[in-house]
Formats: structure tokens, sequence, C-alpha cells
């Protein structure tokens, strides 16, 4: 421990080069175990009373790299490798959760330059709500419940480096000089785990890194069902099913308990070895809530996000229960214009976009031409006003015809453009469940009718598609068209 008048803090030891990616995660789970668990000792000896003499500090651990030539990368690669010379910083937090994906980071940077990374303590103080969070029996109490304020004794979450700077591509070199290794820092990442916890009433632990949204309860019933179909089957390498509340089965006929007071965002988890399983948020209507979502679910750097829901048809050829695949958007949601402006295009990914039309024409026993009896691809808009329809028809309209285009919805340009803005892979696949335009309403009879017989199969198509890129290289997967001139090395 060091002491001194003014701070209380754990052994500050010296930072040490790695050459192998699985020791360097090693080390970085030691130094933030004995950090946290320094803060937590501290904390609850202050909570039965025992007020430190001086100011509480721990700090999260840092990777370090420091390279003098230009790498020789190969160019394929969109991730892996620093673009020139320097040096660039990553703080990690919780790289227990992030094990599989810090030795992967890691050991692209040793090979592509050839140079240890450095594994240490940071600058960056941990705060102690972070700190304890994963402690069920801890909770930090509000300003005003003690007897002195807990700013005055523990670091608190700081805005300076609680923020997406670093993926809106308008961060400024660390105070040191040195340049951005990972797209998040420690804090940003610790406050996206306690939001999921909060929206999805799952651990972080839980999710998946393939990612399924959609905007209807619907779909979850339809998850649950595959779900315990995949768990009665070894052979489908899935191996549990979480809920709400972590609730998780192992078999096909587990019960599934319902907590009492369901979560903003209910979340569910079909999970398989290494994280390869898919997760299913069920983010409602609006694009708020899908904002809400993708800003959180990022900082676990999912390989694949789709949007599957349900969207209003606006040509006359189209029919209930048609399919929609996006590959242009109309963002009229304006919950992401101050972060990515709408003069920013949102590209259709090539391998996103075949794992959907390949997982349509299996699911569907359809093929080349014969698909476009059922499915059309083209420009997805999305707005922010449920009743656009009650508005008067011509500025909407118009702008929609000169866009050609041919469905509206209310959540995929957002989800979409997140995946950009966090250089996640994204996509979309929408259903027609009515013709506002061509007055076809979705009315509660005509609802249930379209449900019972779309949704299975919907649902299903998403998953097939998931599973499709589950199957490619992550290599492949993230594409070079999500990078920008200067990024981090950490996808």
């Amino acid at each position: 421990m060091n002491t001194d008048a003014d701070v209380l803090s754990p052994a500050m030891p010296e930072s040490e080069p790695f050459t192998d990616a699985e020791a360097a995660v090693s080390r970085l789970e030691a130094l933030y175990a004995q950090a946290t668990n320094f803060l937590y000792d501290q904390f609850t000896r202050t909570l039965g009373g025992h007020r430190p003499a001086a100011r509480v500090r721990a700090f999260y651990p840092e990777v370090r790299l420091t390279t003098t030539s230009h790498a020789k990368a190969d160019s394929r690669l969109s991730f892996g490798h620093v673009a020139t010379p320097g040096t660039y910083v990553a703080t990690i937090t919780r790289p227990d959760l992030f094990r599989n994906y810090l030795i992967q980071q890691i050991g692209h940077l040793l090979r592509n330059h050839g140079v240890p990374v450095h594994v240490g303590p940071s600058t960056t103080p941990i705060p102690v709500h972070f700190a304890v969070a994963s402690s069920p029996h801890v909770n930090v109490p509000q300003e005003g419940v003690l007897d002195f304020s807990l700013r005055d004794v523990f670091d608190v979450p700081d805005l300076a480096t609680t923020n997406d700077d670093i993926v809106n591509g308008t961060a400024r070199p660390n105070p040191d000089g040195s340049d951005h290794l990972a797209p998040f820092t420690a804090q940003r990442v610790d406050y996206s785990l306690a939001r999921l916890s909060h929206y999805t009433a799952t651990d972080a632990g839980h999710f998946q890194n393939f990612v399924l949204f959609t905007n209807y309860q619907f779909y979850v019933e339809e998850f649950e069902a595959y779900a315990r179909q995949c768990l009665a089957d070894p052979a489908s390498g899935y191996t549990s099913f979480v809920g709400p509340g972590n609730v998780q089965i192992t078999s096909s006929d587990g019960d599934l308990a319902t907590p009492l007071k369901m979560p903003q965002m209910p979340t569910y988890h079909l999970k398989r070895r290494g994280g390869q399983g898919i997760t299913l948020v069920n983010i409602g209507v609006g694009p708020s809530n899908a904002k809400t979502a993708t800003d959180h679910i990022a900082v676990l750097r999912p390989h694949a996000w789709l949007m599957v829901g349900h969207c209003a048809g606006l040509r006359n050829s189209q029919s209930l229960g048609d399919f929609v695949l996006a590959h242009a958007y109309v963002r009229e949601d304006h919950v992401l214009d101050a972060d990515l402006p709408v003069w920013v295009p949102i590209p259709a990914l090539a391998e996103i976009q075949i794992a959907l039309q390949e997982a349509v024409a299996d699911v569907a026993h359809m093929d080349g031409f014969d698909l476009k009896k059922i499915m059309r691809t083209g420009t997805v808009a999305t707005i922010d006003n449920r009743n656009w329809e009650l508005r008067d028809q011509s500025g909407p309209v118009q702008r929609l015809s000169q866009s050609r285009a041919i469905a509206l919805d209310m959540e995929s340009a957002t989800i979409a453009a997140n995946g950009f803005r966090f250089r996640v892979p994204y996509g979309t696949l929408l259903c027609v469940s009515d013709k506002p335009l061509h007055g076809e309403l979705k009315l509660p009879g005509m609802a249930t009718d379209f449900y019972r017989t779309q949704v299975s199969r919907h649902l299903l198509i998403g998953v097939r598609a998931m599973e499709k890129l589950r199957d490619m290289p992550v290599e492949r997967i993230h594409s070079r068209k999500l990078r920008s001139f200067e990024e981090t090395a950490f996808l």
C-alpha cells in the first residue's frame, strides 16, 4: 500500500514488457483485481463507519505500444496495427470479461509490429461505483446519505474520460502525448456495462458476439421457442438460454422464470462456447431506444448486429409479410445528428447483405428471381414520429418518393448508423406489417393473423443469417468500409 498525507492507494508496480498476448492479459487481470479489491475493501470499511484519513484511489491498468517504424501489415486487414510510428495507449477494465478480445487484439499488435506491449497501472482513477458494480451486496449510496461527500474520499465517474470522442474522431492525444489504442476508454466501457445491466436486466457476460434487435415481443417468444429446440439437440452447439434477471436454463424443458418487473429492453441470450451464440434485444419502438441500446452494446465489440422488426411498406406492389432488405437509409430519426451528420452515407456491407439474402432463400425455399416475390431490396426511411401518416402527406410522401424508399420504420437507420459509427457490422431485414399509404392499416385483427404466420419465419431468417456470419473469419466480417483515415488498432 502506498500512503501519504493526501492519497491512500495500492502499491504501484512498474510497467512490464510482454511478447505473449495471453501473459499480457493475465497481467492486466492481476492489476485490475488488485485495484478493485483495494477499493472494495476501503469502501466497505467506510460504509461500516471507518472513514479513511486520506483520499482513496486506485488506477485502471493500461496497455501501451511504442513503435518507431511503420508496420508491414496485411493491407486487407482493417484492424490490428497502428498507422504511424508513435506511442499508443488503452486503459482497460474488466479484463476477465474481455479476455478473448484482448488476447486477439494484442496478438495482432505483437505479430504486426514485432515489438513488445507494456502492461502496467495507468494514471486514470477507477470510480468507486464501477469498482464495486459486480458485487451484488454493495450499493453506492446517493449523495447526502453519508455524513460526508463521497467524492471527497473516492473517485467518481468523470465525463472527461467517459465520452465517444475516440469513435467520433474528435479525440485529442493523451496528456502525455500518446495516442489512442482502443475505441473506448475504460471509464466509457464501465459506464456502458452498468447501463446494460440496468436496461436489459442481464449481465454483460451473457451477451454474445451476434446481436439481433427487434421491436416486438412476438419475436422474443419465437426466440425462446427456437432456443428450446436447440437445447434439445446436442449437435446444435448451443449450451444455455438466459433471460432477464439472469435466469438461465440448459435444457429444453427448463423453467425460465419471468421477473416481477421487466426491464426497459428485455434481452435474451442463446449462448454458445466462446460467446459465439446469439443475443436478442427487444428495444421497443423508437430511435431513442435504438440509440441507447447500441451505444452501450458497442463497448462489447460484437461481430455483427441486425435489425429484424416490422415496417410500413411504401409501395403498392408490396404485400403484408413481404421482406425488405435495406441497402440504404434515409435518416430522419435525429438522435445521432450531433455525432454522425446526416450527410455521412451509411453503406451496405456486402458480407451482411449476402448472409441475409441467403438466409431468406434457405428459410423460404426460394432462390434467384423467385426471391423477388417475397423480398425487395431498397432504401429504408427511419423517422422519429410514430404517427407520421396523420400529418399533411405532401411533404413526407414527396421526400420518401424522391429517396426511392420502399419501407419506413423508427429504428433501422439508427441501428445501422450507430453500427457505422462504432465500427460494428450492421444490417437490416424488415417485414411489412402495414401499408398506410395504401389504406392497409395495422389493425388488431389483421395484426394477430399477421404475427401468427410471419414472425416465426422472420426470426428464423435472422438467426440463420447470424449463423452464416459466425462461420466467416473475423477478418472478413469487419469491413474496411467502417474504418476512417486514422483508426485505433483495436477493433
